[in-house]
């Protein structure tokens, strides 16, 4: 439905007389550009400080672990054996592995376990940061807005 536009236009005149104030109530009203801009400001905010899934981003940074410590294993035992010298120290961290196919399964493993404790605590820890951040920012504004609250007693 195609509305006339708003001015000293004499169809408009014209049909607002003609429709009513039934179709007048229908018509769509646009909001302000102010409104627009704060409702988007708020979403944008919001979604800065929303708290990190613990459990997500540590199974996202567990898998990405595994697949490397995997990845990097296979590659020494099929390509370059030889050269895997600094890779093998890794057999004093992760109980089992040795630089052989199994050692591929049992690194990804620990790849995971490591990752997924690393990635669990960076999200703890920056939830955490953010969380300390919010609540001083109110208080701050709180105790700015009744600052001079005696004063006018």
């Amino acid at each position: 439905m195609v509305y006339p536009t708003d001015g000293p236009n004499e169809d408009a005149e014209a049909w607002k007389m003609t429709a009513g104030p039934e179709v007048e109530r229908m018509r769509p009203r646009a909001e302000p550009e102010e409104t627009q801009n704060e409702a988007t400001l708020v979403r944008e905010v919001q979604l800065a400080f929303a708290p990190i899934h613990k459990r997500a981003f540590g199974t996202a940074i567990g898998v990405a672990f595994a697949v490397l410590v995997a990845a990097v294993t296979l590659f020494h035992v099929i390509i370059d054996p030889e050269s895997a010298s600094p890779l093998r120290l890794l057999d004093q961290y992760f109980y089992g592995y040795t630089l052989s196919l199994t050692g591929v399964f049992i690194g990804a493993f620990w790849g995971f376990v490591v990752g997924f404790t690393g990635g669990w605590f960076v999200a703890f820890c920056r939830n955490l940061a953010i969380a300390i951040s919010v609540f001083v920012t109110r208080t701050r504004a709180e105790l700015a807005e009744t600052r001079e609250f005696l004063d006018h007693i």
